[in-house]
């Protein structure tokens, strides 16, 4: 264990600073700009309650106010470890405000959110050493990731996503390394900690033999189908309710153009919130588009040359451009809604610096002007899917004629 982490340690020494910069700017930083409260995400105080409950044995409240969690029950279970230390030192979980500024459990929750969440900073250093980059460029990807982690961390408390990216990405790996079976678990369990990896299923599966896919998703979908089988189980209606509809507000976040089509095809859910779920399945089907696109090119890559950079670097990408059908079709926007797309696409630009260079300046820029507070339906997500569009376009992986490539076996016997 002590030799992996130290083959890891600029995602290590990325997680470290990310997480006495972003304790520091909270706590004692705030007063630089006049606040008297700490600034801290207020979205993890409410999966952290959910987690809570949890480990009280609470079922039935884990899709009850005031956790308004929408996402699958891993969300809560990744966070477990934090309250029990919380409950055991005696804090408080009341939600941070007037009452309560500067709650010291976040002294707590804070760095174990981005110690987990930075999951995603181990995947993409282990994949794009397998890539062939070399430390110096790995050192780049590192600090441009912990960037663009700020956001779903420190900014909106959204360690799930990061996680759910961080075990997909992990899973790729294990796939590229001919181990399917453990490929497919690790899918399953980001399928269960947050199902946005769905978008990216269809291009992995593209790739994998046919005959191993029935065997693949079944572990693909045995996590998040145990655990939602159990909080089912518990409270049929609530989680139902939030899992299928994935309530949002666009008066609080950023509306789009799809904001009008997803209220009349959820229906009114009260309270000026509109139904996420059902206008997503346009983003799915967009996804399964990617896939053929992506498999017929991946799968005869592979078979001429194994699992060769150029084959997974091309495979991240695909990956990339699905996770982006997110923000393409969402009808409410959140600035870290950008994110899995930037970890992704930082991996295959990591083979090349001057693509590196672009994508990481797009990433870190992006990700600040993902933070204005605009609401019109154009002029904030327009420029952000054009971003995300440069973003690929930089990051994209040069396409060699895969007739030109040697297996490996040929090539290891050309060799003196």
């Amino acid at each position: 264990m002590t030799a992996r982490l130290a083959s890891r340690w600029l995602p290590l020494t990325a997680m470290a600073g990310l997480i006495v910069v972003g304790i520091v700017t909270s706590t004692w930083g705030v007063a630089v700009f006049g606040r008297a409260d700490w600034a801290l995400p207020d979205d993890l105080w409410r999966t952290l309650i959910a987690a809570q409950r949890l480990l009280h044995g609470d079922l039935s409240g884990l899709y009850t106010p005031p956790t308004d969690l929408v996402s699958f029950p891993g969300a809560a279970v990744i966070l477990v470890p934090a309250v029990a230390v919380i409950d055991a030192a005696g804090l408080s979980l009341q939600l941070p405000g007037p009452q309560n500024p500067d709650p010291s459990a976040w002294l707590l929750a804070g760095p174990y959110e981005i110690a987990v969440a930075s999951l995603a900073l181990f995947a993409a250093d282990a994949i794009a050493a397998q890539l062939g980059a070399a430390w110096p460029k790995r050192a780049v990807l590192a600090v441009a990731g912990a960037v663009a982690l700020w956001g779903v961390t420190l900014r909106f408390g959204h360690p799930e996503d990061a996680v759910a990216v961080g075990l997909f990405l992990y899973g790729v790996l294990a796939l590229a390394q001919q181990r399917a079976s453990r490929s497919g678990w690790l899918t399953g369990a980001a399928v269960a900690v947050q199902p946005l990896v769905l978008l990216a299923l269809p291009v992995l599966l593209a790739v994998i033999e046919p005959r191993r896919r029935p065997g693949f998703l079944a572990r693909a979908a045995a996590p998040a189908v145990v655990l939602l089988g159990i909080a089912t189980a518990a409270n049929w209606r609530a989680t139902v309710t939030a899992v299928t509809s994935q309530p949002n507000s666009p008066a609080i976040n950023h509306p789009t153009p799809w904001t009008s089509l997803a209220s009349q095809l959820g229906g009114h859910l009260g309270g000026g919130m509109v139904a996420a779920g059902p206008a997503r399945a346009l983003a799915i089907l967009a996804a399964c588009g990617c896939a053929v696109a992506a498999g017929r090119r991946g799968r005869a890559a592979v078979r001429t040359a194994g699992w060769s950079p150029e084959a997974l670097a091309g495979l991240l990408w695909w990956i990339a451009v699905a996770l982006a059908l997110r923000s393409v079709f969402e009808p409410v926007m959140v600035a870290y809604y950008l994110w899995p797309v930037f970890a992704v696409a930082l991996i295959p630009a990591a083979r090349s610096w001057p693509r590196l260079a672009a994508t990481s300046a797009a990433v870190i820029g992006l990700t600040i002007a993902a933070q204005a507070p605009w609401r019109d339906p154009w002029s904030w997500w327009v420029p952000m899917i054009t971003g995300l569009a440069l973003v690929l376009w930089l990051a994209r992986v040069p396409r060699a004629p895969v007739a030109d490539q040697q297996p490996r076996a040929a090539q290891a016997a050309a060799r003196p």
